[in-house]
C-alpha cells in the first residue's frame, strides 16, 4: 500500500492559493490518486470548485448546531465532489470573535479519529496566509502536513509571506518531518516575475516547482464554480495544472528545510531586480522633482 502523502498549500490571502490547489488536485485525480481536501481557511472556499457549490457546511458551524463536535458523524461534514474527491471545511468563528485556528485543530482531530484519512493517497490542507497564528500553523506544528507548497507571485507582499511561511516551517522542521516542497508562482504579470520567483526559491534553498501563467479561462471556470479541468479539460491552462500535479507527484521525499532570509536581504533582492528603488534613487528623483517645481515657479 502506498504511503499517505500529506501536503499543504500555503500563501498570502488573495494570491489564488485555493484556485491553484483545487485545479492541481483535480489533475492529481487524473493520475489515479484518491484525494481528501481539508480546507483550513475561515472563508470555507477551499472546496467550492470541486463541489460546484457556493460554500460547504463547515465542521465548526455544524458542531455549533449539534452542540459539540462529538455529536457529528463523518458523513455530516464530508462531501464528495468532482471525480470522487473528498472535501471537508474546518470553518471559523464570526469575524472579530474567537480564534480561527480552533476550527483547524478541531477539524483535523475529528477527521483522524473518524477514519477520514483511510483509503486516500493524498490529504491536502489549504491554509490561509502567513504563519503567525498557532492554529493556522497547526498542520505544520503537529506534524500533519509533510510537504508544504507555497503559492506566491512576484509581488513584494507575496514574497514576504513566502519567506514568513518558510520561517514557520523551519521552526518545526527539526522536531517533525515537515519540509518545504517548493514554490508555485501564480502569475500576476509583474516585472521580471519568473526570474524573481526563481531567485526567491534559490534564497530559500528550494525550487520553483511550476510557473502558472495567467489566463482568463481560470476566472471563467470560477464563475461556474468549476476547476479549469472540468470546465475546459482540453485547454492549455488545464495542461499547466496537469504539469504542476505531475511535478508534485514526482516530488515525494524531495522537500527541504528552508533557509529564510531577513527583511533587509529581501529588500536587497528586490533592489537588485529593480523592483524597489534604493534610498539614493528615491532622493535623486525627489531632488529632480523639486528642481522642476522650482523652475516652473
Amino acid at each position: 500500500m502506498a504511503k499517505l502523502r500529506q501536503i499543504a498549500f500555503y500563501g498570502k490571502g488573495g494570491i489564488g492559493k485555493s484556485t491553484t490547489s483545487q485545479n492541481t488536485l483535480a489533475a492529481l485525480v487524473e493520475l489515479g490518486q484518491k484525494i481528501l481536501i481539508v480546507g483550513c481557511d475561515p472563508k470555507a472556499d477551499s472546496t467550492r470548485l470541486i463541489l460546484n457549490s457556493k460554500a460547504q457546511d463547515t465542521v465548526l458551524h455544524l458542531a455549533a448546531q449539534e452542540g459539540s463536535v462529538e455529536d457529528l458523524e463523518l458523513e455530516d461534514v464530508l462531501k464528495v465532489g468532482y471525480k470522487d474527491i473528498k472535501c471537508v471545511e474546518s470553518g471559523g468563528p464570526e469575524p472579530g470573535v474567537g480564534c480561527a485556528g480552533r476550527g483547524v485543530i478541531t477539524a483535523i482531530n475529528f477527521l483522524e479519529e473518524n477514519g477520514a484519512y483511510d483509503d486516500v493517497d493524498y490529504v491536502s490542507y489549504d491554509v490561509l496566509g502567513d504563519v503567525v497564528c498557532g492554529g493556522f500553523a497547526m498542520p505544520i506544528r503537529e506534524n500533519k502536513a509533510q510537504e508544504i507548497y507555497i503559492v506566491m507571485s512576484g509581488e513584494m507582499m507575496a514574497l514576504y509571506a513566502a519567506n514568513n511561511i518558510s520561517k514557520g516551517i523551519l521552526k518545526y522542521a527539526n522536531t517533525g518531518g515537515v519540509r518545504l516542497g517548493g514554490l508555485i508562482c501564480n502569475e500576476r504579470q509583474t516585472d521580471l516575475e519568473l526570474e524573481l520567483s526563481e531567485a526567491m526559491a534559490a534564497k530559500l534553498g528550494t525550487k520553483l516547482i511550476h510557473f502558472v501563467p495567467r489566463d482568463n479561462i481560470v476566472q471563467h471556470a470560477e464563475l461556474r464554480r468549476q476547476t479549469v479541468l472540468q470546465y475546459a479539460p482540453d485547454s492549455k491552462q488545464a495542461d499547466e495544472y496537469r504539469a504542476l500535479a505531475q511535478k508534485i507527484h514526482n516530488n515525494s521525499g524531495n522537500g527541504v528545510i528552508p533557509t529564510p532570509i531577513s527583511m533587509e536581504e529581501l529588500e536587497e533582492m528586490l533592489m537588485d531586480f529593480g523592483i524597489i528603488k534604493t534610498e539614493e534613487q528615491q532622493l535623486a528623483e525627489l531632488k529632480a522633482k523639486e528642481e522642476k517645481l522650482a523652475m516652473s515657479a
